[in-house]
């Protein structure tokens, strides 16, 4: 199993986690979703890794789905409703909180970030993944300071009214949020899950949107009755929100 280094943290960084979480602490340059699709196969379900950023929340978690991969990636739906929730529990009582399918999410139109999920390369469509990996980044501070209007499509929490909302309080809100998300997917089935996601996306007007058993958004326009199909294995081979460069949001 990999070791991984113990870390010491100050009170106000100590980080809890409800049972069955199983923390693995990161430094600063560590890479969240990638050491977890690393440590997956040994430590499994529940183990979320986190980087101790100033400027970003970054955490992924582990799941061991019970499911054919093609119908296990709909995970990806409850964590973003986890996510998202995570977020409104600090919102200020004005802002908006949304996503662009399937993986950005902006406040007040600005991005603040998004998420991911990985999966066995071998892994077959048909058959149960070993598992996968829910990955997150949300910008907490803006690091640059170029001028106003410099970056319109962009923002943080603190720029948002988040106040003390940071990584860690993130994190946490996320981890407790993720638990319902999936109690009520076993309880009453992923439509739950489904609706509370559809909710939060942007989307045209007079257009009707369905999350099919795969994943796959469905969208059917009212007016001219065309429908359209996004593809969610396609589209979380390139996480829309995430500069390699920046390695966080983009700008």
């Amino acid at each position: 199993m990999p070791s991984t280094p113990t870390i010491q943290v100050s009170p106000a960084e100590q980080i809890h986690l409800p049972p069955p979480f199983a923390l693995v602490r990161l430094r600063e340059s560590g890479d969240a979703f990638a050491h977890a699709c690393r440590i997956a196969p040994n430590r499994g379900a529940g183990t979320l890794v986190y980087v101790g950023r100033f400027d970003l929340a970054e955490f992924a978690v582990v799941l061991e789905p019970g499911e054919p991969l093609r119908t296990a990636r709909r995970a990806f739906y409850a964590g973003m409703v986890a996510l998202t929730d995570a977020l409104r529990a600090y919102a200020p009582p004005n802002k908006t909180v949304v996503i662009d399918w399937p993986d950005a999410i902006r406040i007040d139109g600005g991005l603040v970030g998004g998420g991911r999920m990985g999966w066995p390369s071998s892994g077959r469509e048909d058959e149960p993944p070993a598992w996968l990996v829910f990955g997150a980044m949300i910008r907490t501070v803006a690091m640059t300071d170029p001028g106003p209007g410099a970056h319109p499509l962009a923002s943080a929490l603190d720029e948002e009214g988040f106040g003390e909302a940071g990584a860690v309080q993130m994190t946490e809100s996320f981890a407790r949020h993720l638990m319902r998300a999936f109690d009520s997917w076993q309880a009453d089935g992923f439509d739950g899950v489904a609706h509370d996601y559809l909710s939060r996306v942007v989307r045209e007007r007079r257009t009707i949107l369905r999350i099919d058993d795969c994943g796959d958004l469905l969208a059917r326009h009212i007016k001219t009755e065309r429908s359209e199909r996004g593809e969610l294995a396609k589209a979380l081979a390139t996480p829309s929100w995430l500069d390699p460069k920046l390695g966080g949001p983009r700008l």
